[in-house]
C-alpha cells in the first residue's frame, strides 16, 4: 500500500505535540474527532471548549489547532484508503508516533472506522447538486410571412438543490435557418 502520510515539517511538529500529550487524556480526545470527522460546517470543538482543552492538555492554541487538525487528517486518510488497523498502525509508527498513541488511534479506527467512512461517504463535496433534468425541443416550420422555415427551439431545466433549498435554471436554445 502506498505511504498514506508525508512527513512534512508540520506533521513532524504535530507528531511531535501529540507524543507529548497525556496518554490518558489522548482517546477522549481521538473519540471527539472521529464523533465530529463527518460534520462539514461544524468545528470539532467550540472556542469554550477549545480554551479548557488547552488548559488541561497544557498547549497554546496554536498547537492544539496543529494537534487536531493533524488527527483529523490522519482519520481522513485512514478512511480514503480504508485502510487496514495493521497497515494504519505500521504508517503511524513511520511518522514516529510513540506507540501510546498508536495503539488509542488504531484502536478507535478499528471500532468506528466503518461507521466513519460510512458518514463521510453521505456527506457531499460541493453544496449544489443537480435533482433533476428536464427538457423540450420545439420545431417551427412555417409562419404567415414565411412557408418554408425551420427554427429550432430547445428549452433545458435544471433543479438545482443545496442543503437549505431549491432553484430551477432553465436554458433556452434557438437557431434560426431559413429557407427560402
Amino acid at each position: 500500500m502506498a505511504a498514506m502520510f508525508t512527513a512534512s515539517a508540520k506533521i513532524k511538529k504535530a507528531v511531535t505535540l501529540i507524543n507529548q500529550l497525556d496518554t490518558a487524556k489522548f482517546p477522549l480526545l481521538l473519540s471527539r474527532i472521529l464523533q465530529k470527522l463527518h460534520v462539514k460546517e461544524e468545528r470539532t470543538f467550540s472556542e469554550e471548549e477549545e480554551e479548557k482543552l488547552q488548559g488541561a492538555l497544557g498547549v497554546a492554541a496554536a498547537d492544539l489547532e496543529l494537534i487536531i487538525e493533524t488527527l483529523e487528517f490522519i482519520l481522513q486518510q485512514a478512511a480514503y484508503h480504508a485502510a487496514k488497523p495493521l497497515v494504519l498502525s505500521q504508517q503511524l509508527q513511520q511518522l514516529e508516533l510513540d506507540e501510546d498513541k498508536v495503539k488509542p488511534i488504531v484502536e478507535a479506527w478499528s471500532t468506528s472506522g466503518r461507521d466513519t467512512v460510512s458518514k463521510l461517504r453521505q456527506r457531499t463535496i460541493h453544496p449544489k447538486q443537480l435533482e433533476e433534468v428536464n427538457w423540450r425541443l420545439n420545431l417551427q416550420m412555417a409562419q404567415s410571412s414565411m412557408s418554408k422555415m425551420k427554427l429550432p427551439n430547445a428549452m433545458f431545466e435544471f433543479g438545482v438543490k443545496d442543503e437549505n433549498s431549491g432553484v430551477n435554471v432553465c436554458v433556452v436554445m434557438t437557431y434560426e435557418c431559413a429557407v427560402a
